[in-house]
């Protein structure tokens, strides 16, 4: 247990407060998933989207100055843009679910 301990602490000076961050990442969250058009994204945007949100809780709570926070961010991005597919890199996402085209 004791390394645990020693992770939530270590984890505590690049995210902040495990209680304040949990609690400003859902905020953030909530008002993304109702905005009229969050429908319309598809499951990977809405998943980068929300790992962003993670992120940009844990600058505000934790440091700032943490390059992984931004780094991540950053690859998220590029993975809602891509939809996650290495060969697609700069190319726009489709919202369309692979077996349900129209």
């Amino acid at each position: 247990m004791t390394e645990t301990n020693d992770l939530v602490v270590d984890r505590a000076k690049t995210h902040g407060s495990w209680f304040e961050q949990s609690a400003l990442q859902n905020l953030i969250k909530a008002d993304m998933h109702s905005a009229p058009r969050w429908h319309l994204l598809s499951a990977s945007q809405k998943e980068a989207l929300d790992m962003i949100a993670v992120k940009v809780s844990r600058i505000v709570s934790g440091n700032p100055a943490e390059p992984d926070h931004w780094d991540d961010i950053m690859g998220y991005a590029l993975l809602g843009k891509t939809g996650g597919h290495p060969d697609s890199a700069g190319q726009p996402h489709s919202s369309v679910v692979p077996g349900q085209e129209k």
